[in-house]
């Protein structure tokens, strides 16, 4: 008995999840007949506002043209009447004239008859039908405004529902990616005049290829675009590539996608290493602050895809970007005494790459620069032959200075309010910039015969770092010009 009331309740357990999948399917049916109403409904009304429209068209395009008829039917009206009044009378006044005329030639007085011949023969020369054109001054032909809309019923007849736009196909061969700036450009199978407007949709991502079901970022979406391209600027570059889709919309409805195109941003990126930092450094993220009351705790978030130590290389392309340094390696120690320094958690071992960092200019002290893995936790930026960086202080009297094996350059240029870093590690060349006007501040030639690191310190102050970003146009085109010339730090080096 046991078992059948178990097999009853298996059965109408299934019976009850039965019911109430219906119970969803009839509301699911029930929502689509009502949507069905509400989209009848609107496509009708769509189409009457459409046909009333072209009807109010063809209304004022009648009036028009009935207008003009009428206007032209009374301008000749006028001009022929004026003409047959005119030949009225003339005829009147000729009839006259022939009148009196032939009473004088029947008249059989003689008295006077000479003088009253030339005074008759005056007035016929006079007479008004020899003043009188006889063309008719307006035509009665009004051919000229006939009007044949066989073509125009044909475009009528030919109206029809909007069809779902083609899928356009991005150019990658046109795209361009440059400056933290991406260009898409695509095109259609043909071209399509009832194409309103175009959505373009793009996507982060640090995986090659076409998108897959899951992916870590979202996609961003911008809609509007009325042109075949369109360019993003200001953009950070914190994965390794970008993702691009588009479609077309018409009036009524937007076509399919086109096939997802990843574009590759070439960009540097890292993180500030907070196990490395001085226990004075509070660092947040890409940003560091001075903290004054010393040995406090920090909140040092691991990364599950990263170590604690500057080791990390994240995975790149040979030519652009820095190796995958073991992560067995142990993590550093922290800086102590007086070098308040921490350190970026990815080395520098290959291609050309570049960062902005923005600092407080009241900071008593700042420096920004690159240090080789060797750097001593006891060893201030700039004063050993493991680092290279520029260095301000503001204790006592403001100086800019580049520091490297413990010499120091005082700069000659104005202390901006961030400083653009270029590195092009194969040439051994460290670059620094003013950041906002790519002017060039200092470099530095050397053979970097290790993999270097980023590095910043700062003493009563605080900066944020900026990262991915791609080497500026403006950069790259200074470097190639300079790359000629001899190097006015090699006492530096």
């Amino acid at each position: 008995m046991g078992d059948q009331k178990e097999s009853l309740r298996k059965i109408t357990h299934t019976l009850a999840m039965k019911n109430e999948e219906i119970s969803n399917f009839i509301c699911t049916l029930k929502q689509s007949l009502d949507n069905l109403e509400a989209n009848s409904n609107r496509v009708q009304e769509d189409l009457e506002s459409e046909c009333s429209s072209l009807h109010a068209v063809l209304d004022e395009m009648k009036e028009n043209m009935l207008t003009r008829i009428k206007q032209e039917r009374a301008s000749r009206t006028y001009e022929l009447q004026s003409q047959l009044s005119a030949c009225s009378k003339a005829l009147e006044s000729s009839e006259e004239l022939l009148e009196m005329a032939n009473q004088t030639l029947c008249s059989s007085e003689t008295d006077g008859f000479t003088q009253v011949t030339d005074s008759h023969a005056a007035a016929v020369t006079m007479a008004p039908a020899f003043r009188l054109s006889l063309k008719a001054k307006a035509s009665d032909n009004m051919s000229h405004l006939m009007v044949d809309f066989s073509q125009e019923r044909e475009m009528l007849q030919g109206l029809k529902f909007l069809p779902v736009p083609a899928t356009p196909e991005i150019q990658v061969s046109e795209c361009q990616v440059c400056d933290n700036t991406v260009t898409v450009v695509w095109s259609l199978p043909e071209p399509d005049s009832k194409i309103d407007h175009y959505i373009l949709e793009h996507r982060r991502t640090n995986h090659e290829g076409p998108p897959r079901i899951r992916e870590d970022y979202p996609w961003m979406v911008v809609e509007g675009i009325r042109e075949m391209e369109h360019t993003l600027t200001g953009l950070r570059f914190d994965t390794r590539y970008l993702t691009f889709r588009v479609r077309a919309c018409n009036k009524a409805v937007a076509g399919e996608f086109s096939e997802p195109v990843t574009l590759e941003t070439h960009a540097f990126t890292f993180k500030l290493d907070a196990a490395s930092a001085h226990q004075n450094l509070k660092v947040e993220d890409l940003s560091v602050e001075w903290d004054s009351s010393g040995g406090k705790i920090q909140d040092i978030r691991k990364d599950k895809n990263r170590t604690n130590s500057p080791m990390h290389s994240p995975a790149r392309s040979a030519l652009m970007s820095p190796k995958r340094a073991p992560t067995a390696r142990p993590g550093r120690d922290r800086f102590t005494a007086e070098s308040y320094t921490v350190l970026a958690d990815t080395v520098i071992d290959a291609g050309q790459q570049y960062w902005e960092v923005r600092f407080d200019k009241e900071s008593k002290a700042f420096a920004v620069g690159v240090a080789l893995r060797s750097l001593g936790r006891f060893d201030q930026l700039g004063k050993s032959s493991a680092s290279w960086c520029i260095h301000l202080n503001n204790w006592l009297q403001q100086s800019l200075t580049a520091k490297h094996n413990n010499k120091a350059r005082t700069l000659d240029c104005p202390i901006p309010n961030s400083i653009g870093v270029y590195i092009n590690y194969d040439e051994g060349i460290l670059s620094f910039y003013n950041a906002k006007t790519k002017q060039l501040m200092h470099t530095f030639k050397t053979k970097f015969q290790q993999p270097v690191i980023p590095a910043f310190m700062v003493w009563n102050g605080s900066f944020s770092v900026v990262t991915g970003l791609q080497v500026p146009s403006v950069v790259q085109s200074g470097q190639r010009k300079n790359s000629g010339t001899s190097s006015s730090n090699a006492s530096l080096n």
